[in-house]
């Protein structure tokens, strides 16, 4: 009985992925560049919407805000406040981000809310930095439907992989899978 409602789940949730956008996954394709945002810090004074269609000037970044303009490399890890795998993936993002020289790290509350989020970078120690999405404005240009979603992305923001699920909360296999997307192509 449990066997065969796991397969009937599996099922529906295959079916639900290819009923979307002909069977596109979330997220950014591999090949294809970030989409541009800019959404406010949680650790910052900033209570504000997130910026979707930001005017990118590296020598000006938004001090108080994550920028994802066409720069690279960047991991990007989408999650949601109450979800502990995608929590659990931070984790082990913020503790693999040291081995990464020159990548740079961040994490973004799809639908978080500036207090919800700052609360949880407190309590969990993160020191990558970790914007809000009040709206879900950049959850929705992401299509983020499945946390936890990683982005990775290599020199451009072009997107060299995207990672999706629970097997990421584990810092080995996000180490391995990391440094195999990231060193490969330079």
């Amino acid at each position: 009985m449990v066997g065969a409602l796991g397969l009937l789940l599996v099922i529906l949730f295959s079916l639900y992925l290819n009923s979307r956008a002909g069977g596109a996954t979330p997220g950014v394709a591999a090949g294809a560049r970030l989409r541009r945002f800019v959404a406010p810090l949680a650790a910052a004074d900033l209570n504000a919407a997130a910026n979707t269609d930001p005017r990118c000037d590296p020598a000006h970044p938004a001090r108080r805000g994550l920028n994802v303009c066409d720069r690279g490399p960047l991991v990007l890890e989408f999650f949601a406040l109450n979800a502990r795998p995608c929590v659990r993936a931070v984790d082990a993002l913020n503790r693999v981000a040291h081995a990464f020289a020159g990548v740079r790290f961040a994490a973004l509350a799809a639908g978080g809310d500036r207090a919800g989020t700052r609360a949880l970078v407190r309590s969990h120690g993160w020191r990558i930095p970790v914007a809000y999405d009040p709206t879900g404005a950049v959850g929705a240009l992401y299509d983020v439907s499945i946390c936890p979603m990683i982005e990775v992305a290599g020199a451009g923001g072009v997107v060299r992989g995207l990672l999706i699920g629970e097997r990421w909360a584990g810092t080995r296999a996000l180490r391995l899978e990391l440094a195999r997307l990231l060193h490969s192509g330079r």
